[in-house]
Parts: C-alpha cells; sequence; structure tokens
C-alpha cells in the first residue's frame, strides 16, 4: 500500500493541544469588521475543539 498523505489545508489551519485533540479558529473574522460588535470580534479570536463527530474525520485528514 502507498503511504497515507496528510491533507496539506488541514495540516496549516488546525493545531493538536498537548493531550491530542485538534483546535480550529473560528470563522468571520477576516473581513466586515465594523458591523460586528466588539464582544463577539473577541469571541473570533479564541480557539475551540473540534465537535465529537468531527474529530475522527480530522484526525484522519492529519494522519495522526
Amino acid at each position: 500500500m502507498p503511504k497515507l498523505k496528510t491533507h496539506r489545508g488541514a495540516n496549516k489551519r488546525i493545531k493538536l493541544t498537548g493531550t491530542g485533540k485538534p483546535k480550529r479558529r473560528r470563522a468571520f473574522r477576516s473581513h466586515m469588521l465594523t458591523k460586528k460588535r466588539n464582544s463577539r470580534k473577541r469571541n473570533f479570536t479564541r480557539e475551540f475543539e473540534f465537535q465529537d463527530g468531527d474529530r475522527s474525520n480530522v484526525k484522519k485528514m492529519l494522519k495522526r
């Protein structure tokens, strides 16, 4: 069998926590920020873990 390749786009966007859970950034932080409240924009800066159903698919993309 050939080697499994990492999904390069996912590899650039997703980091792993110390326990191995993948974490991601929130969407909607890139443009049209003047109409969004400051508290909403602050919440976009935090990193979030994936939901349980998505976690296995993400790990397959990262091959870990």
